[in-house]
């Protein structure tokens, strides 16, 4: 989206004579995820990935693991008040045998862009949930691997260039090779991205990669790692407490303040090898 906006400060000081431009703003638009034919929740998310971002929510619920547990995936017909297309429904067809969750209302079903919570309130329901196990997870990442990754999700976040309005989470192997980068205006939304691709993928459980995101490593991201079998999360800026209280019962790697040079590990060290010094 472009819109005029008036910049104040010292390089444009008079908002009327030379103030005036043109800036590009980070999409935001609700999208009704279905299974069954019912609502099932309702996230505000950056249009695009929406596939990977339903498959990828459907995991972190707890709902599928495996990629044959989702049959198709197809937006639903609607048109806007001005009769356009849109594309903010999404039916999920779900294997019979896959057990549909709750979806009363007394669920908690909307998410906004900054809270991933998505009716999940303790460390106990996501440890019911889990059907992959990190704690066995013994693959290591280098110290000087781990810390480049901030360098190098950064420098692939095309879409921050051009709205410095989203969100990144990268999918790394242990070598520090980008497989997979998502950017939403929700941080949480953009692991949902990763982890959908990586689920249609069938590459779950995701045994020995790193997830790195751009933003703080709260409790819903730990949560999300663990239910994909990511064993190592790392984030440039501080985890919570209930965070590092999930990552320390999962058995997962989490790593917070990882900014280039420097980086604290709060939980399950053993994963991160160091260098070896020249002698």
């Amino acid at each position: 989206m472009e819109l005029g906006i008036f910049s104040f400060g010292d390089i444009h000081p008079n908002p009327v004579t030379g103030g005036h431009r043109e800036d590009r703003l980070a999409g935001e638009e609700p999208l009704e995820i279905r299974l069954g034919g019912r609502a099932f929740s309702v996230t505000m998310r950056t249009p695009g990935d929406d596939f990977d971002l339903v498959a990828g929510f459907l995991v972190s619920e707890g709902v599928v693991a495996e990629p044959g547990e989702i049959l198709a995936l197809r937006y639903c017909a609607g048109v806007d008040e001005e009769g356009r297309q849109t594309f903010n429904v999404v039916e999920a067809q779900l294997r019979p045998d896959v057990a549909l969750p709750d979806t009363s209302m007394e669920r908690h079903v909307y998410t906004s862009s900054s809270c991933g919570i998505c009716g999940t309130a303790s460390i106990d329901a996501v440890r019911k949930s889990a059907r992959f196990e990190v704690h066995d997870d013994d693959g290591t990442v280098k110290l000087s691997v781990l810390a480049s990754l901030p360098d190098r999700l950064r420098t692939s976040q095309k879409l921050f260039d051009r709205t410095g309005g989203v969100h990144a989470a990268g999918l790394f192997s242990r070598e520090g090779e980008l497989l997979c980068l998502r950017e939403d205006v929700g941080r949480h939304n953009a692991v949902d991205k990763v982890v959908g691709w990586a689920l249609r993928s069938g590459m779950l459980p995701l045994r020995g990669m790193i997830l790195q995101v751009s933003g703080r490593a709260s409790f819903e991201l730990v949560q999300k790692a663990h239910l994909a079998g990511i064993p190592t999360l790392a984030a440039v800026s501080a985890p919570s407490s209930l965070a590092a209280e999930l990552a320390e019962e999962s058995g997962l790697t989490l790593v917070g303040f990882s900014r280039g040079r420097t980086l604290n590990c709060y939980t399950h060290p053993r994963r991160i090898e160091a260098d070896s010094t020249p002698e």
